[in-house]
């Protein structure tokens, strides 16, 4: 006669066994604490931000008058045109930067090492904080006009120019983001096989060609996280514009979260800063949608 196992035994037990009972809620006990806080810290506030969101001042349901307000409101056109602007500059400028400086200090050195080091330090620094000594570097006669006039340039007034308040403010965000980012693509970097190169520079392929062929494609997952996360933050900035411009000069700076800030603790219109904030989250994920199936389409091809 068979021997029978005491897994088999455990798997014809009823399902009131004591055992089936430890094997179903095990897990749910171990996972229990990351359920917890989805629910209390992501699908709760969802969902009072999309009631809040077809609510009047006095709580009454309006359906989609905030939105429709929104959508017909001049000043809210201008601030969703200014956040485009600053994630469509900021994006891009500091991926390539950030995936330039992990292409010169992926290598192992010392002097690499202590490179990369001062590249991060910023990310280490307070948004607060870096807004701050940025705010006071733009100043008419702080040290970025110095800069300028050493070598014969001409002083800007940066922050108080609607011209050049949102660039001033990609320019602080790039030196704090792309040290950050940087790290990332280095990881991706070096989980490239150097046997891959190897090969490449046997066949005659030059390090434009390598980079080409065999860098890119093979850093597509490392490039669709920093792009992904990058966009994420663009979106959701406020420190520095609340610091520094106050969505000034002219409206130039008013990104989503901060008029988002201001509908709801300035001018005390909770429902239509809900409206503003899932309007935001909607965008936010339609072109996050379309960075992963634009990233997932060149991976195919």
């Amino acid at each position: 006669m068979e021997a029978v196992s005491e897994e088999e035994v455990v798997r014809a037990a009823p399902i009131t066994s004591p055992s089936k009972w430890r094997a179903a809620i095990a897990p749910l006990l171990f996972l229990s604490p990351a359920l917890v806080a989805l629910i209390m810290l992501r699908l709760l506030p969802a969902g009072w931000l999309v009631q809040k969101s077809l609510s009047g001042p006095d709580g009454e349901f309006v359906w989609l008058d905030n939105f429709e307000f929104l959508f017909t409101s001049p000043s809210f056109a201008k601030t969703l045109q200014a956040t485009l602007t600053f994630v469509a500059v900021t994006v891009p400028l500091q991926t390539a930067i950030a995936f330039g400086l992990a292409l010169l200090f992926a290598e192992n050195s010392r002097i690499l090492s202590l490179l990369r080091t001062l590249v991060f330090l910023p990310v280490l620094i307070p948004s607060s904080v870096a807004a701050i000594l940025w705010g006071a570097a733009y100043r008419p006669q702080g040290l970025a006009n110095a800069l300028l006039t050493s070598i014969g340039g001409s002083a800007q007034p940066f922050l108080t120019s609607p011209d050049q308040a949102l660039m001033s403010i990609v320019v602080m965000c790039s030196w704090i983001g792309c040290g950050f980012l940087m790290v990332f693509l280095i990881g991706g970097l070096k989980d490239i096989p150097r046997d891959l190169y190897e090969a490449a520079s046997i066949d005659g392929a030059g390090k434009l060609s390598s980079l080409w062929h065999i860098t890119i494609p093979l850093m597509r997952r490392p490039l669709a996280f920093v792009i992904v996360a990058d966009t994420v933050f663009a979106f959701l900035l406020f420190a520095p514009i609340a610091i520094l411009t106050r969505g000034g000069p002219g409206g130039s700076t008013q990104l989503v979260m901060f008029d988002v800030y201001q509908q709801a603790y300035v001018f005390n219109d909770v429902p239509l800063a809900a409206a503003e904030g899932l309007t935001l989250m909607v965008i936010m994920m339609v072109i996050i949608l379309i960075q992963f199936r634009l990233l997932s389409r060149e991976k195919q091809q």
